[in-house]
């Protein structure tokens, strides 16, 4: 998620600082400042939120990545629920427009999971959370169903609505959503159009 150039790295006092408030993660993930990755970025939709990420070359899974939204100094692990979110949204507040709705989209759907993992909006072969390793017939069946995400304008109750492909679990959905300006989301209406596939999104943040 977001592994684009927009982090910027937190380091010396600064990172200690950081490890020395979050340290053990949910009680079982030591952060050191010798293996520890943390970086920062703003996101369009708060005005004094950020998000964290902390990555360590010594947990399991490898590829494990735990993020934060911080506010005012107050941190909100996200941890695949949508409580921290709501609570950042309320007190933030969030400020979502037609600019921003689809990264909000992607945001949401990424960070509050179901049981299978996240609710990936599946857009380019290019994300770098999309499954790698797959066969050639896989691949053509994904690229030939996935597009970029489309905001469709507003209901009359003054809500978003856009359409994307997202890919949850070993199937791959049309999915119709409505975001409201709270950043409530709901899933209008679902389509299977690729399912039973031999691969998944793995990208675990817990």
């Amino acid at each position: 998620m977001y592994n684009d150039d927009n982090w910027t790295p937190v380091e010396g006092e600064y990172l200690q600082g950081f490890i020395d408030q979050i340290n053990p993660i949910d009680g079982k993930f030591k952060v050191s400042p010798q293996t520890a990755k943390v970086a920062w970025r703003a996101l369009p939709f708060y005005d004094n939120v950020v998000l964290v990420r902390v990555q360590d070359s010594t947990w399991t899974p490898g590829n494990l990545t735990v993020y934060y939204l911080t506010e005012e100094g107050n941190l909100y692990r996200l941890n695949g629920t949508s409580p921290p979110i709501h609570e950042v949204n309320a007190k933030a507040p969030v400020k979502i427009s037609e600019a921003n709705v689809l990264e909000y989209l992607r945001f949401f759907c990424f960070f509050v999971r179901g049981e299978e993992g996240p609710f990936l909006i599946a857009e380019s072969m290019d994300d770098p959370d999309m499954p790698k390793n797959m066969d050639a017939q896989t691949r053509s069946v994904i690229e030939g169903t996935i597009r970029p995400a489309t905001y469709e304008g507003k209901n009359e109750q003054g809500f978003y609505l856009c359409d994307a492909v997202v890919f949850y679990s070993n199937a791959l959905f049309i999915a119709n959503f409505a975001v409201q300006p709270t950043g409530m989301i709901e899933m209008l209406d679902d389509e299977p159009i690729a399912a039973d596939l031999p691969i998944r999104v793995d990208a675990p943040i817990a």
